[in-house]
């Protein structure tokens, strides 16, 4: 799980680090041993051998600063040869996709232990028995990850030191979360896995948020919005406090049991009153909560109409507003620690590398002139992990110096280019003698056949659509497949020629450097084998699979292909392109989201499961006939959960549980699941869901929403100066760093510099 980009970073200062992920080896307290001291007097020959034995480790310091500063990541560790060589060795990509892997391994087993999910369906009227692993199975895969993690503690803790360990909430979190699953663990072996409540479920989301530093910043950002949040959420429980006891007044029990349809279904009681309004702020059970009093009197429309004005469009949007506001100033000011990170460590890579006998001379030492030679720099910078673009534009930049050294501002402005956009080069079109490729080159690689190949497409999808409908009503066996499968040949032709010809004038190279080329190319090829496929398995009886299926596979895979239609219009390109940014910039937050799915599933299976049974002989039962004198919670009533069958909906197992907190997240008829639960349950139920509505719906989504605008707002303020074309060519990384760059402060040497010297490892003299 490599943080290349972070969406947040916290503070470089000591006691705020953040040790416990990947993007972070932190403080320890000095050393003599581990210690280096760095001085520019040349005429200490002892210095001068000493230098010359620590040569490979000075070399090894720059890498590892160099590093750190690509990955956003702390300088303040161990810096002696053989932590570097840990340090190196725990944030390589294998070690680290381990580390997802083991996290990714026991947050799955919540979905093999009792109670399984491991069934094809999870409604409770005709759900198989699920297979039940045997005990010692998931507990045996269990340990090897709590091993890893201990594995993992340990290295944590040794780059870190035990002073800095001390300070660090993180990473004490870590050893006590460990240690009770461990407790927990043993508890499940001595009881033989009998045991009614696995306190370990509950808490291993934190191995996930603790290995991401990403999440643990984006956290401190909800943090910090928190108290904003809550004074909305403040207004939004007076505005419903004070519309349920107006309602209350308004719809009260009538002597005219006629009248009586809005008290009786929706006020009541005061919590019944409370829910219903509720609801309605999600605008859930609009407008049947108004119907009964509305068929009375149109006068009373006035009281929802007001209700849903000021919560749902004014209270709900101003909340959105405040977090997107909040949310942007602590991305901003994170983003101006990145950048201090980033020059920090740039800047310790190159004290580490300008000492006496690194390209100085006696003279140039004497007047304290730090520099760097031009060979050595590159011999570092060969050995560290970087992209490869950046790398080749950091040597080029690197080899323009004439006289073979580099002074300590233009050492900075060498890594400039890591915040550089990657603009995507095409290779050089091929070059032909013969008239006839010539005009195919100068045909095929003109924008007018794009906007051709998008007609045919278009052309396409349309006879698809005609032949749908004219087939809408027919059976398999009925429909004629002949008309489908000589226009489907006549397109696939065309698609293969255009494929061909656009190799011919780009060069096959510079064909797949174009992405819609990649993706028309792949659909062809498919289109091709398919339609092959249909053509030489027509006249054979019992084939693997049917004609119709086969064309219907070959209608899709077309419609699919229409697709291509969204790079060449500005507009969607623009949103697309968004969409692409924000899973990768949305990693935190889904990771963040999953860690509340996972807790709230685990609660949800402790509170409610088995608790919807549904009568034992469901044969009995229809909406026809039964008129609601069943004994027990059961209700037949339109809309609700027996009637509108969501026995699916339920807290059996861990699968169910996810699926049904989704349901209620997207807010659509959440009101029967909490209508359920209360009957069957108790009316303290209703605390659990509205909880699950607030973190959700009201939070993530806010916080979605306001990264959706950030990321949109940049990407269209880029693309106004760019044409159809530079949109496809240019390829944006997106990250935070980019979208505030215009507002980002560099850091002045000053700062950079009483940085270095509160390094605790690294002790530098000037």
């Amino acid at each position: 799980m490599e943080e290349e980009e972070p969406l947040l970073t916290s503070s470089i200062k000591r006691g705020s680090g953040d040790y416990g992920s990947q993007d972070n080896g932190q403080h320890d307290q000095p050393e003599e041993e581990e210690s280096r001291r760095l001085s520019y007097s040349a005429t200490d020959d002892s210095f001068r051998v000493h230098e010359d034995a620590d040569a490979d480790l000075y070399i090894q310091q720059a890498v590892v600063f160099i590093e750190d500063a690509i990955q956003y990541r702390s300088i303040n560790h161990r810096v002696d040869s053989g932590s570097l060589r840990l340090y190196r060795w725990y944030y390589s990509k294998i070690c680290q996709w381990g580390l997802g892997f083991t996290i990714a391994v026991v947050l799955a087993l919540a979905f093999i232990e009792t109670p399984s999910s491991l069934t094809y369906t999870s409604d409770i009227r005709f759900k198989p028995k699920p297979w039940e692993p045997p005990c010692g199975l998931t507990e045996g895969i269990e340990m090897v990850c709590l091993c890893i993690f201990i594995l993992d503690f340990t290295v944590k803790s040794y780059l870190i030191g035990w002073e800095e360990f001390r300070m660090n909430k993180w990473l004490i979190g870590y050893i006590v979360v460990i240690a009770a699953s461990v407790i927990d663990w043993m508890l499940s072996v001595s009881m033989v896995c009998n045991e009614n409540l696995r306190v370990r479920r509950l808490i291993r989301p934190f191995f996930l948020l603790q290995n991401s530093s990403l999440m643990k910043k984006t956290l401190k950002c909800i943090k910090r919005t928190l108290p904003e949040i809550a004074s909305v959420i403040l207004l939004l429980a007076l505005h419903l406090c004070l519309f349920t006891m107006i309602g209350m007044l308004i719809f009260s029990k009538s002597d005219d049991p006629k009248k009586n349809g809005e008290w009786e279904t929706y006020f009541k009681n005061l919590p019944k009153s409370l829910s219903s309004l509720l609801v309605l702020l999600t605008t859930a059970n609009n407008p049947d909560v108004m119907i009964p009093a509305y068929s009375l009197n149109r006068g009373y429309s006035i009281f929802f109409i007001l209700f849903s004005v000021f919560g749902t469009y004014l209270l709900m949007n101003l909340m959105t507003a405040i977090i997107y506001n909040q949310f942007r100033g602590y991305l901003l000011m994170s983003v101006q620690t990145s950048i201090i990170r980033r020059r920090l460590g740039i800047r310790a890579a190159f004290e580490v590398l300008c000492c006496p006998g690194r390209g100085h001379t006696s003279t140039q030492s004497e007047g304290h002139v730090e520099r760097v030679a031009v060979n050595m720099f590159l011999q570092v910078l060969g050995r560290v992990h970087m992209k490869s673009h950046c790398r080749q534009a950091i040597i080029k930049a690197a080899q323009q110096f004439p006289d073979g050294f580099i002074n300590g501002e233009a050492f900075q402005r060498l890594f400039i280019e890591l915040d550089k956009d990657f603009m995507k080069e095409h290779p050089p079109k091929p070059e032909y003698s013969s008239p006839v490729l010539q005009h195919i080159q100068y045909m095929y690689s003109h924008f007018y056949i794009v906007v051709l190949g998008n007609v045919v497409a278009l052309a396409n999808v349309i006879c698809i659509c005609t032949v749908l409908v004219l087939n809408s009503e027919k059976s398999a066996s009925e429909k004629n497949n002949f008309y489908m499968e000589i226009l489907n040949c006549i397109f696939i032709l065309y698609y293969l020629i255009e494929m061909l010809l656009k190799i011919v004038a780009f060069g096959w190279r510079g064909y797949l450097s174009y992405r819609n080329n990649i993706f028309d190319g792949f659909f062809t090829v498919l289109l091709l084998t398919i339609q092959i496929a249909i053509l030489i398995t027509d006249p054979v009886p019992g084939r693997v699979m049917p004609l119709w299926e086969m064309v219907r596979l070959v209608n899709m895979l077309i419609v699919f292909r229409f697709l291509r239609i969204i790079p060449e219009i500005k507009l969607m390109a623009v949103v697309a392109s968004t969409l692409v940014d924000l899973v990768k910039n949305l990693r935190a937050f889904a990771g963040i989201l999953l860690v509340v799915y996972y807790v709230f599933a685990v609660l949800g299976i402790w509170l409610f499961q088995g608790a919807i049974t549904p009568p034992s002989n469901m044969s009995l039962i229809s909406n026809s006939s039964i008129e609601n004198k069943t004994d027990g919670p059961f209700s037949m009533d339109c809309g609700t959960f027996e009637q509108l069958e969501y026995w699916p909906n339920n807290f059996d197992d861990f699968a169910s549980s996810l699926v049904l907190l989704y349901n209620i997240m997207v807010v659509n008829n959440w009101h029967v699941f909490t209508d359920a639960y209360t009957r069957y349950t108790t009316e303290w139920s209703l605390v659990y869901f509205v909880a699950w509505w607030l973190t959700s719906s009201v939070m993530w989504v806010n916080l979605f929403v306001a990264l959706i605008l950030e990321n949109f707002t940049y990407k269209w303020d880029r693309s106004n100066a760019l044409s159809v074309e530079d949109v496809e060519r240019i390829a944006y990384q997106s990250t935070v760093q980019l979208i505030f760059r215009e507002h980002i402060q560099e850091p002045t040497e000053e700062e950079l510099l009483a940085q270095l010297q509160q390094h605790p490892h690294l002790h530098l003299s000037w």
